[in-house]
């Protein structure tokens, strides 16, 4: 009785840790992309309303719960809620980078983790989503006409992406101290070895989206030498990109910056400048929606400091292969426009995994090890309670699949360069109309999913 009574106790003090943590149930007995599956389909086939409307209330916390709706608002065509639960999100990262004492939930929230599963953790966003929470910020700020407040997020979204990258350098120095305290050794080779490689490539760390709509708005607001610096930061990501280029050898000549100027036509071709009557149109085109990550078992051997080893079943995220989706080319003016590839974000996704996974399997490793441990201290050869535990044990080990689930899958840039006056682009079920001056350029902003599109456009007015 005293062996049933103590195993009861361990699972109802998990319980609690959970609860304390403020985690939803279905954290202990499921994973993120399985409970937000509804949502993600939603999404997928360009049904942004009922997306809208099954979005959860709580599943992952102030962080990544806030994200999810702002993006989702975003299609929605809900400007100023997306703004704010985009604007909740980012307050939330931030007290959680700010703070320097755990708190008592945080506490249990850490605890309970380490004896359930990481999804009772607190979320910490990949620096890609870092970069995508301000790029969303500035681009409702454009959409509501304040240039200025767009290009404070652009300024935050470099200086966040680079603390992310160190705090995950620290992450796994944490996990594998603490691994070398329990005096064991799991074969990582054996799990890393059977993991698809993103590729150790700029464009899968670093978002060329991002690049070039900050270089774009700061040439825009006539902050020269910051717009080269980032054109030439999207080069280095996308060097094949149309509009990159373009901007790129735009900027060099204005600023006067002949020898540079000289290496870029050299192989890019002359630098064009609007004639007298001339307009530029230049669309950033989201398409599709990345991969949901997808929960893995997999056999772990580990070994302790005697050298005696055993196989632990444990479950690790993974992302499945890409399904590419095809889109309709838009057309403006009747004419279709042909897009350059900009960022593939299910490649940063990947990556940020790729970087990630030796840590979680640590992680995984030590909670497995201690949870047989305690099996075999709790249940002193009990059938019953060895039946119990194994149960838990199963059932409570679940991938940590969290993510950004409805970023896009990937971005494509388009421009043209066009006689002032009044111009249409269509694309899927929309048509917009709009007017450029001479010499101004308009932003077309759109986001593609299933046969449904969100569009709007901008003057970002005179860039010759």
């Amino acid at each position: 009785m005293r062996q049933y009574v103590k195993l009861a106790f361990i699972l109802a003090s998990s319980a609690f840790l959970s609860a304390c943590s403020s985690f939803s149930a279905g954290n202990l007995f499921s994973h993120y992309s399985a409970q937000n599956e509804a949502v993600y389909q939603a999404v997928k086939s360009g049904h942004y309303q009922e997306a809208d409307a099954l979005l959860p209330e709580y599943v992952a916390g102030d962080i990544l719960d806030n994200l999810e709706k702002g993006r989702v608002q975003l299609l929605n065509e809900q400007f100023q809620q997306s703004q704010a639960s985009l604007a909740r999100g980012d307050s939330a990262v931030r007290e959680l980078q700010d703070k320097a004492v755990i708190s008592v939930s945080e506490s249990a929230a850490s605890i309970s983790s380490f004896a359930v599963n990481d999804n009772l953790s607190v979320y910490q966003p990949a620096d890609y989503e870092l970069g995508f929470l301000h790029l969303y910020l500035g681009l409702n700020y454009i959409q509501q006409n304040s240039l200025e407040d767009a290009l404070v997020e652009m300024r935050r979204a470099n200086i966040v992406q680079e603390r992310a990258r160190k705090e995950r350098e620290r992450e796994l120095e944490s996990a594998q101290e603490q691994l070398e305290n329990q005096g064991l050794s799991p074969n990582l080779g054996s799990i890393l070895s059977q993991y698809p490689d993103a590729g150790d490539t700029l464009k899968a760390v670093q978002n060329g989206y991002l690049l070039y709509l900050s270089a774009l708005l700061y040439e825009a607001s006539g902050e020269l030498n910051s717009a080269y610096v980032d054109y030439r930061r999207a080069l280095a990501v996308a060097p094949d990109n149309t509009q990159v280029i373009e901007g790129t050898k735009r900027v060099a000549k204005r600023l006067g910056m002949s020898s540079d100027l000289k290496q870029l036509e050299r192989r890019y071709g002359k630098a064009k400048t609007l004639a007298s009557n001339e307009s530029r149109v230049i669309v950033l085109e989201e398409q599709g929606i990345v991969e949901a990550m997808q929960a893995w078992k997999q056999s772990l051997p580990l070994f302790d400091s005697r050298g005696l080893g055993a196989l632990y079943s444990i479950s690790l995220p993974y992302y499945p292969t890409a399904q590419t989706q095809s889109f309709l080319p838009m057309t403006l003016d009747q004419s279709q426009l042909s897009s350059d590839l900009l960022t593939d974000v299910n490649l940063m996704a990947q990556k940020n995994l790729s970087e990630r996974m030796p840590a979680i399997i640590i992680r995984q490793a030590i909670r497995v090890w201690a949870k047989d441990q305690l099996r075999r201290q709790t249940t002193e050869q009990n059938g019953v309670g060895n039946l119990l535990f194994n149960v838990w044990n199963v059932m409570t080990e679940q991938a940590d699949t969290r993510s950004w689930l409805t970023l896009p899958g990937e971005i494509r840039s388009s421009s043209e360069v066009v006689t002032a006056g009044d111009h249409v682009i269509e694309v899927a079920d929309k048509r917009i109309q709009f007017h450029v001056d001479e010499g101004d350029t308009v932003l077309v902003w759109v986001s593609r999913q299933g046969n449904s599109a969100t569009i709007w456009h901008k003057q970002l007015g005179n860039i010759r």
